[in-house]
């Protein structure tokens, strides 16, 4: 019996057909790929919109130029940015698999790629500390957070990012000692892959999110605490003037979860969005780049997330966001005293 006719040829697209050691291409039918890109777009067109309105409210509105208002809109910025320059290019990478900007570019797409992720974290991490002194330290917070002390964390959150992630890149620090192995396994005509050796892939991932992590989970966890301290001592208080109703003492109990509910989320997001991207890029080059390349990009787009649902949480949770959005909508902003309009909580 010949066995030719129980086998299967199967054709393996490239990125260039006709170009010696090209990627193969991913073979995905018409409609996930549709779909893929609807959903992408839906990200980025989210991404864009929300922290663009930040930054919109921010800077026209006079009431709102404040030091805490200054890092949320270096923040938005950061992510805005995300949003425009890089996750459109990283879109068409994931779903068609392969790269056509050349190699040039890949590395200053690369580059901006790990800035503003990293200096959008970098800016989570300076709002918790700002967080941190107004509530732990009220007293003392407009003396220790002041406009010149929030440009220097704006500062360090850009030029640190700038600095780390185009030195890393375009120096090839990522691949330092693994140089024959990229070049002989990972790279091909048309691809677009970062990856880190052992050192440096533990040494980025300390730099760009772990450290800070850490950092705002130990502050969220102290503003926590005292805010809890708080409470409970204005509820004392409160019972030792006047007889406090089951009402009033329920609202106390809402206080508490309101509290709760919202570094939850905080933190929440951030952990959930961030961790298994990072975690996968420091453990990939101990399992001998095993990670599956699709896993790797949705981790990637699970990271990105995080600069799309800032907006909503350190946007929409205030009331002065929500008043900005509506004057905006209704282009009463064209106004020429809408500058100075009163933006008040309720």
């Amino acid at each position: 019996m010949n066995t030719n006719l129980f086998e299967t040829t199967e054709t393996v697209q490239y990125c260039y057909e006709f170009v010696n050691g090209s990627c193969p291409k991913a073979t995905q039918s018409n409609s996930l790929r549709f779909s893929m890109y609807i959903f992408m777009l839906l990200i980025i067109l989210f991404t864009v919109i929300g922290n663009m309105l930040i930054i919109i409210s921010i800077s026209h509105f006079k009431r709102l130029h404040t030091p805490t208002n200054y890092l949320i809109l270096s923040l938005a910025t950061a992510d805005f940015l995300l949003g425009c320059l890089v996750m459109p290019y990283s879109m068409v990478r994931s779903i068609e698999g392969c790269w056509y900007l050349g190699q040039l570019f890949c590395k200053i797409h690369s580059s901006c790629d790990v800035m503003l992720s990293t200096a959008s974290i970098l800016h989570l991490c300076f709002i918790s500390v700002d967080r941190y002194y107004a509530v732990c330290d009220p007293l003392r917070y407009k003396i220790r957070v002041t406009s010149f002390s929030v440009q220097i964390m704006i500062f360090i959150s850009w030029a640190l990012s700038a600095v780390f992630a185009f030195g890393l890149i375009f120096l090839e620090l990522n691949i330092k000692g693994i140089e024959e192995f990229y070049y002989n396994n990972i790279t091909c005509y048309g691809s677009c892959t970062l990856i880190f050796s052992e050192i440096s892939g533990v040494v980025a991932s300390m730099i760009s999110f772990y450290i800070p992590g850490v950092i705002m989970l130990c502050i969220y966890c102290k503003i926590y605490c005292v805010a809890m301290k708080q409470v409970r001592s204005i509820n004392r208080i409160t019972i030792q003037i006047q007889n406090i109703t089951e009402n009033k003492r329920r609202f106390s109990r809402n206080s508490e979860r309101k509290a709760a509910k919202t570094l939850g989320i905080v933190m929440g997001v951030f952990l959930i969005c961030w961790s298994p991207f990072f975690i996968c890029n420091t453990m990939d080059a101990f399992v001998n780049y095993s990670t599956p390349p699709v896993l790797f990009d949705t981790l990637v787009w699970f990271g990105y997330l995080n600069s799309t649902f800032n907006p909503i949480i350190y946007g929409f949770f205030f009331y002065w966001f929500r008043k900005a959005v509506k004057i905006i909508w209704t282009c009463k902003i064209f106004q020429p005293v809408s500058s100075r309009v009163d933006l008040s909580c309720e």
